[in-house]
């Protein structure tokens, strides 16, 4: 599944084998979006992560900050 763009934000929904799995991604992305100064807004219910991406200060809309993220996070997920 590829990222959609809608309603000025990407999203996507990674699925897991488990919790642990899940919630080791996300621990993945944290460092990424840490570096990158680029926050994800995400959810996590059990093996599935949303992940939803907006630049803030470009008045929440879809950047190439938010598609070079979008990137590295999907070569985690690999």
């Amino acid at each position: 599944m590829s990222w959609t763009e809608k309603n000025n934000q990407l999203s996507k929904t990674f699925e897991f084998e488990d919790f642990t799995e899940a919630f080791a991604f996300m621990t993945r992305v944290a460092f990424l979006a840490e570096k990158a100064e680029h926050h994800p807004d995400w959810s996590n219910v059990y093996n599935k992560v949303e992940i939803k991406l907006t630049t803030h200060d470009a008045d929440n809309t879809v950047t190439e900050k938010d598609r070079k993220l979008a990137k590295e996070i999907d070569a985690i997920k690999a």
